[in-house]
């Protein structure tokens, strides 16, 4: 049992700890509107993260055939979201973005909800999941299903940390920015998105990898 708890908590750490789009857009809102506006952003990918791994965890093949039969349209239209929210972000006024957070008392569900359809747009982290279970032999002899189950919860309880530290390390910085600051800060998170996301496209259309380059 504690050995699955620790594999799981790496595995979800893993998979979170790569600086991409989500990273960026939760540094943002951290510094843009505060600490737990950048948390739960977090909380978003985690959710769609743990979605992903359940897929992988239960071999839900029908899912995963699907992924692979479509993966170059999947990949052109999670790339596409990514880059037109890089866009948005890039045109996003601060000093509003100040404004309607103050205003807005649900805004923590908003930041939930639109980080985890981001996330949830790149169906291929189910074989990331794939490849970490197998490099742990995760799970593989658990003896029981609440084994299973707790090894589960691990895995979104890794990624949550990461998230939780990064935006406590972000929100050092929250106050020490004005709202020129705040503007340069969504040229360049906007700007970084845009082009992660845009390489990504590349690569697809092209198809090439990371590795051939």
């Amino acid at each position: 049992m504690v050995e699955s708890l620790y594999e799981g908590f790496l595995i979800g750490l893993f998979t979170s700890a790569p600086v991409g789009p989500i990273a960026l857009l939760c540094i943002q809102r951290t510094l843009q509107k505060g600490r737990w506006h950048g948390f739960y952003s977090g909380l978003g990918a985690a959710t769609s993260d743990f979605i992903y791994a359940l897929i992988a965890m239960l071999g839900l093949s029908f899912v995963m055939n699907f992924v692979q039969q479509n993966e170059f349209l999947i990949q052109v239209i999670g790339s596409t979201v990514v880059m037109l929210f890089g866009v948005y972000i890039f045109f996003q006024n601060p000093a509003s973005g100040l404004k309607k957070s103050e205003e807005c008392k649900t805004s923590y569900s908003q930041e939930y909800v639109t980080s985890f359809l981001l996330t949830l747009s790149n169906p291929l982290m189910i074989f990331l999941f794939l490849g970490l279970f197998a490099r742990f032999s995760f799970l593989t002899n658990a003896d029981s299903l609440s084994e299973d189950i707790f090894g589960m919860i691990a895995v979104f309880v890794g990624s949550s940390s990461w998230w939780f530290t990064l935006t406590l390390i972000a929100s050092i910085f929250h106050k020490k920015f004005n709202i020129r600051g705040l503007w340069f800060l969504n040229k360049i998170t906007g700007s970084l998105i845009f082009i992660i996301a845009l390489g990504g496209l590349i690569l697809t259309l092209t198809g090439a990898s990371i590795a051939t380059l």
